[in-house]
């Protein structure tokens, strides 16, 4: 029921035929006479009214940006659908280096990164299904899924292993289940703060999550009909995220634990670069939620060494720590230092594998 209803709230269209049933259940309401109906009648139609214009001015919106934003890059056919990838530079025999943003983002989220890297090798940005220039696709939206059509896209787009797949946080949950699927076009892994799941377990409450998708939800709906801030965007890509960030809870984790967490071992001797803060700057708001001192540090210890259990994962694991005073953010933050850290797992590659 709940992922019918994301794809339908993810057609930009929608809103019109929704308006028009409101419409026309106030017009029935006035059709039906007495003094009770026509009251409530009335403003039924008038919000009828005032929704459909809000909805197609949405579609016009849409419509219009897609008009003068074409795609960067190739759409390519995955599943039935249409992905989006971007791919720039020489990869000169060395391998290819392919960026996944963190949350549910567009590859343009690491735009920057990718023309830094493209001078130097072959750099591909793909929009996951419901983001960027790609199609919404099918729902639920998950990460299993999500890391089978990041591959099918690079094969779709002649992209040619091996591969350097770097993911930042959510990304990084899904850059390392796409290597775990096909370690054999997987040159190495940059995992910058990635996901630990044992964070949505175990972690103390926190409400973000769940407060997140609801905010995805409204702003989907708000989209729909007309009443957005800023810049328009579609419905889809709030969709896809509120469905995705299902799996971020104890009871969405639960249901797909055994094909999304990856295990110790899960990736034998693949090179493999944790990136990550050294203290919890930007988690403070996590921390004042403790009760007392002793609380908080156990909430930090918790924290700090969850984000550490990637390295299991691999026997040929190492950390890598961001600059002093960046956080989780850090890619924003820091990219030439991201670049580097990335930089550097190249070299090595082609020193040993010419």
């Amino acid at each position: 029921m709940a992922n019918s209803l994301l794809a339908l709230l993810s057609r930009d269209w929608a809103g019109v035929p929704v308006a028009l049933v409101v419409a026309g259940v106030g017009g029935g309401l006035l059709g039906l006479g007495g003094n009770r109906a026509v009251a409530l009648g009335g403003p039924v139609v008038a919000a009828g009214v005032l929704l459909l214009v809000g909805a197609v001015r949405h579609v016009v919106l849409v419509a219009r940006e897609a008009g003068t934003r074409p795609a960067p890059g190739v759409l390519v056919e995955v599943g039935g659908h249409r992905m989006h990838v971007l791919a720039e530079g020489a990869a000169d025999g060395g391998p290819t280096v392919v960026w996944m943003p963190g949350g549910h983002a567009p590859g343009e989220e690491f735009r920057q990164l990718h023309t830094r890297m493209a001078a130097r090798t072959r750099s591909v940005l793909v929009d996951r299904f419901g983001s960027g220039w790609s199609d919404v696709g099918p729902f639920p939206r998950t990460t299993t899924a999500e890391a089978a059509e990041l591959l099918a896209a690079l094969e779709a787009a002649g992209e040619r292993a091996p591969f350097v797949l770097v993911g930042h946080s959510l990304g990084g949950l899904l850059v390392a289940n796409a290597a775990r699927r096909r370690p054999d076009l997987v040159a190495g892994l940059v995992l910058l703060d990635p996901t630990p799941l044992e964070v949505i377990a175990f972690a103390p409450p926190n409400r973000l999550a769940a407060g997140m998708r609801r905010g995805l939800l409204l702003t989907a709906v708000r989209h729909l009909f007309g009443a957005q801030r800023g810049r328009d965007g579609r419905t889809g890509q709030y969709c896809a995220a509120a469905s995705i960030f299902a799996e971020l809870s104890p009871v969405g984790l639960a249901e797909v634990g055994w094909e999304t967490v990856v295990y110790d071992g899960d990736l034998g001797d693949l090179p493999l670069v944790l990136v990550i803060p050294r203290d919890l700057t930007g988690g403070e708001a996590v921390l004042a939620a403790a009760g007392d001192e002793v609380e908080a540090e156990r909430i930090a210890r918790f924290y700090l060494r969850a984000r550490t259990r990637y390295l299991a994962a691999s026997t040929a694991s190492r950390v890598v720590y961001t600059p002093e005073g960046t956080g989780h953010d850090f890619p924003a933050e820091a990219p030439g230092f991201v670049v580097g850290v990335v930089g550097d797992l190249l070299s090595e590659l082609r020193t040993v594998s010419p």
